[in-house]
């Protein structure tokens, strides 16, 4: 194996005398040892060890060469130079000159693939390889994920190259030591050490799971490796949140159990395949979770099923995912992630809250990839327009004049919130005038007076929450309201 992994060396041992204080004097009534931080003397052995195994990465992009417009200079110019494009159409080619880019990668295996950001081989028509010995490859793509902005590259060398292995970045705790590597600034190999300063965090993807770190990371270190002191990646450097450009001490990392499902799948089939369940969802809040009757605040709220693996399985909405494939559920963006992982075509067991107990469903998956929207199944329009006053919302039957103001198409179901009051409790959960209410007590509604009778049977039922499913822009949503509000008509 390349990397040596006993590189944890402690300082030592401390020892500590433990006295108490008696009428003559001192006396000595024990000792305890204690072991000091693990942590290196030096980054430099370390560094020897895995500094073959990271790269520099140069590519070159053909760019059309545009003349300056009456724009230039101004901060709307690629506004107009959008327009200035589509009147271009039928002219002849214009000049192109050549754009390069600098990032950072390692090799992950004696044969010659390489990872890297999606970002740093984005649309190159070339992409370059330097080893810290100086020596110069052109890689091959073997494929991307700008979900988790991970690319596989491929070098052919005469002989086997030295790699490094991925570590688990689940093992890292906050406050472990962090090593980064990489070309930052275009200014050649270059060594950072921190910390990590936090974990899991997610900057705007579905899959992100990101490694905080204070170790200075800054332009050109993206697509660089985060070792942990065994010298196992843990982490693909990506990006900073700094206000200058620079690095301030907050780099992100994506984890290394995130980017390992993604690259052998990238190997096997040059492309992502992740597993697709076919249900929206939301999280379920405490107010939420006393509606449906669960102990606790926990799992995945289904609040539309589309055609899809769920819906031939039997999940239906409302139900509560708590469980999937055995991975205890305990919000929306678990169930994405944990989803996402598992195999296409794999058939896996789903434990959903319905009715008050546990069920468990088998669902065989589909391909996230190749998925399609469904639309909801219709219902008949309700016969007599009216609307009545509650909750602090105004809400009114569904007219064909509402259906066309909002924008619904014909299958659209429901009654509308025409207006709603900014100090009530369902503004304050985020209910806003044009929301569809489809679902009232879980129950579909089509007039207020159905509407009237399911709020007057939840009161007789002494429930604290009304659970209202909400639909709005085509996305839906469920909202429980407190009880305590004056809900009759005005």
């Amino acid at each position: 194996m390349f990397i040596d992994r006993n590189l944890r060396q402690p300082f030592g041992a401390l020892r500590a005398m433990v006295v108490a204080v008696t009428a003559s004097g001192l006396l000595i009534v024990g000792s305890l040892s204690a072991a000091a931080q693990g942590r290196p003397d030096t980054f430099a052995d370390l560094v020897d060890k895995v500094a073959n195994s990271v790269v520099n990465i140069t590519t070159n992009t053909s760019v059309t060469v545009a003349g300056p417009g009456p724009n230039s200079g101004n901060p709307l110019e690629d506004f107009f130079e959008e327009f200035r494009d589509r009147n271009r159409q039928g002219e002849p080619d214009r000049p192109r000159r050549r754009g390069s880019a600098l990032g950072s990668g390692f090799v992950i295996s004696e044969d010659g693939y390489i990872v890297t950001n999606n970002h740093v081989i984005e649309n190159a028509d070339e992409i370059m390889i330097e080893f810290f010995s100086g020596e110069e490859l052109e890689a091959e793509l073997v494929g991307t994920d700008p979900n988790t902005d991970i690319a596989l590259l491929k070098v052919e060398s005469d002989g086997p190259l030295p790699f490094v292995p991925f570590g688990d970045s689940e093992a890292m705790r906050v406050g472990d030591w962090v090593m980064a590597m990489g070309n930052p600034l275009g200014q050649g190999f270059s060594v950072s050490a921190g910390i990590v300063s936090s974990l899991g965090r997610e900057l705007q993807g579905a899959y992100d799971d990101y490694i905080q770190t204070d170790a200075a990371i800054n332009r050109g270190n993206s697509g660089g490796p985060l070792f942990n002191l065994d010298g196992e990646v843990i982490g693909v450097n990506t990006a900073i949140l700094s206000p200058t450009g620079g690095s301030i001490g907050i780099g992100f990392a994506m984890s290394s159990n995130v980017v390992t499902n993604v690259v052998d799948q990238l190997q096997k089939y040059g492309e992502t395949r992740r597993g697709w369940l076919g249900v929206r969802i939301q999280d379920v809040d405490p107010e939420l979770a006393e509606a449906f009757g669960l102990e606790e605040a926990r799992g995945a709220l289904v609040t539309d099923v589309p055609d899809g693996p769920a819906k031939e399985a039997g999940i239906e909405a409302q139900d509560v995912i708590l469980t999937f494939d055995g991975v205890e559920i305990d919000d929306t963006r678990e169930l994405v992630r944990t989803v996402g992982n598992a195999p296409v075509d794999k058939a896996v067991r789903v434990t959903v809250w319905r009715d008050g107990q546990t069920q468990t469903i088998l669902v065989t998956l589909g391909r996230r990839e190749d998925a399609e929207r469904a639309v909801p199944a219709s219902a008949d329009q309700p016969a007599e327009p009216s609307e009545i006053e509650l909750m602090g919302m105004t809400v009114s039957d569904l007219t064909e004049e509402l259906r066309a103001q909002l924008g619904l198409d014909e299958t659209a179901t429901g009654l509308v919130v025409s207006d709603i009051d900014p100090d009530s409790g369902a503004y304050e959960k985020g209910l806003r005038a044009g929301d569809l209410i489809e679902e009232a007590g879980q129950v579909r509604v089509e007039s207020v007076t159905q509407l009237e009778e399911r709020l007057e049977e939840a009161r007789e039922a002494g429930q604290k929450s009304f659970l209202l499913l909400i639909r709005r822009g085509g996305d839906p949503r469920f909202v429980a309201l407190s009880l305590d509000e004056d809900a009759s008509a005005e």
